[in-house]
């Protein structure tokens, strides 16, 4: 049996979907690209991915069964330096719960809240 990564894909529920993606999109720097559902329940903006490499893709969700919020649950997204996105958080509707802070060998990580009340992470080795 192929060992596989745990996280094979991600929803962020949202209650306003354009705003969300409009603070994701400023603060990741990045382009988010609607998606179809196959459900045909939920509007899905989608983070870019590359399906066939490592790590996972994953959507920003509005759906009429699930909604955001502060929880259990957080994603961190991976990128150069968090110090940098995490400038752009308040600007962009949302807060920052814990600024830049080290965890050792695994780089640094900064906690945020997006404009939808969803806790999320960014993690860089610098």
């Amino acid at each position: 049996m192929t060992q596989m990564n745990a996280v094979g894909w991600f929803d962020i529920y949202v209650d306003d979907l354009a705003r969300a993606t409009k603070f994701y999109e400023t603060v990741l720097d990045t382009k988010l690209e609607a998606m179809g559902d196959p459900t045909g329940e939920s509007q899905m903006m989608s983070f870019p991915a590359e399906m066939s490499a490592y790590g996972a893709g994953g959507a920003l969700t509005k759906a009429p069964h699930a909604g955001p919020g502060v929880g259990g649950t957080i994603v961190y997204f991976s990128v150069q330096d968090c110090a940098q996105e995490q400038a752009r958080v308040e600007a962009a509707g949302g807060q920052v719960i814990r600024p830049k802070f080290s965890i050792g060998e695994f780089g640094f990580v900064a906690l945020l809240q997006d404009t939808e009340g969803n806790m999320i992470g960014l993690n860089s080795l610098k």
